[in-house]
């Protein structure tokens, strides 16, 4: 059987409403977060730790007291949602215009100036590779991770089309101490925490 352009774009259309009442319907009964990424759903099955969202506190009042006062670092929800490419996700922190989050449903994600993540201990692997797929895909122009694994990040940037689809074209590392720069705005780095591994802190990274 021969699937015209036009079915076939109908029915992962119908895979991926599918999926998202799925996420949807298992928010609230099970622990972690669900996601749809192009491969189809991604579960990080712990929930955040205390220095996982202290990173992500952190994080959004250092950008706040440098933003204008019409911008916002938002953490929560609702997801960003691109359903042409089957995407669902729900960044750390958006930073987003106030008057952008006044919509019914998910964020659109090209309303975004930048998504923030910080690094999840039980699947590191989400935020850097899948993340840095899907993001440039849908649109988000700045994409910032932090890790506090290893205390290191990284802020992707300039979405440039490849043969693979968007992707970011320039990459600046940072090690936590450093200030770094998301979108125009530049913020410390100092005293992000990082995560304990066996009883102890982890190493500090080398610089």
């Amino acid at each position: 059987m021969t699937i015209a352009p036009d079915d076939a774009q109908q029915g992962a259309s119908h895979i991926y409403r599918a999926m998202r009442d799925f996420v949807q319907s298992m928010d609230d009964t099970l622990p972690g977060k669900f996601e749809i990424t192009k491969e189809g759903i991604v579960h990080d099955m712990m929930s955040p730790s205390g220095r996982h969202e202290l990173t992500a506190v952190r994080i959004r009042k250092r950008l706040e007291k440098v933003m204008p006062e019409e911008l916002v670092a938002h953490t929560g929800e609702p997801d960003v949602e691109d359903e042409p490419e089957g995407i669902m996700r729900r960044p750390d922190i958006m930073v987003i215009a106030e008057a952008d989050m006044d919509v019914e449903g998910a964020f659109d994600p090209r309303t975004l100036i930048a998504a923030i993540e910080v690094v999840s201990k039980s699947n590191p692997e989400n935020d850097w590779g899948t993340k840095m797929r899907d993001y440039p895909l849908i649109g988000i122009p700045v994409y910032a991770v932090f890790d506090p694994r290893i205390g290191t990040g990284a802020v992707l940037t300039d979405i440039h089309s490849t043969p693979e689809g968007p992707r970011y074209a320039t990459r600046k590392d940072f090690v936590y101490g450093e200030d770094v720069t998301i979108g125009d705005w530049t913020i410390s780095t100092d005293n992000l925490p990082r995560y304990v591994e066996n009883g102890t802190q982890a190493p500090e990274p080398r610089t």
